[in-house]
């Protein structure tokens, strides 16, 4: 009988084993995989990381109106103030438009501050185009600065039709620890 326990738990000891040794593997392999991922579904583009595209000349489509809504937040930790000076543009596709949007350092600090953009609905990303953006390099700004930096864009008219509204949205991040370590 006390064989037959000790038979019992070497089994059990040997699966937790290669459960564990199962798991680690997995978290080896997600690095990988994320980056196989982001190929296949972004195309070779991280999603947050921003890519400046170069102004392309397009037919633009008078017949189409696509409205752009821009939406701002700045994360917690990041003392700052930061807005759009408009909530929405309606554009032709094809046609670029450049919007101007406002940060401010709230302390009597120097900050480093990185926006992260996302687009929505995800597809649309695809035919949304920025040649200008404060979201290309971390922005330096000085005790109590207020900084207007521009966004100039371009809707591919290859945008299927189904997309009415593309939400442009950015968060503000507080670098400043980060950067000052590199």
């Amino acid at each position: 009988m006390n064989n037959d326990i000790n038979r019992k738990n070497t089994r059990i000891i040997r699966i937790l084993v290669l459960v564990a040794v199962g798991m680690f593997g997995f978290g080896y392999a997600l690095v990988p995989l994320y980056d196989v991922m982001c190929e296949v579904l972004f195309k070779k583009e991280k999603p947050g990381i921003p890519v400046v595209d170069k102004e392309v000349s397009y037919k633009i489509d008078k017949n189409r109106e696509i409205t752009v809504e821009f939406m701002t937040t700045v994360n917690k930790a990041a003392p700052m103030v930061f807005r759009s000076e408009v909530n929405k543009v309606k554009i032709h596709p094809g046609e670029y438009i450049t919007v101007n949007f406002y940060a401010e350092n709230k302390t009597d600090k120097v900050m480093i501050a990185q926006a992260i953009p996302s687009i929505s609905p995800g597809p649309a990303a695809e035919y949304f185009k920025k040649t200008e953006c404060f979201c290309f390099t971390e922005q330096t700004f000085q005790a109590r600065e207020g900084k207007t930096m521009p966004v100039r864009f371009v809707v591919n008219p290859e945008l299927p039709e189904q997309y009415k509204t593309i939400t442009l949205a950015y968060t503000f991040f507080d670098n400043t620890e980060i950067s000052v370590k590199k």
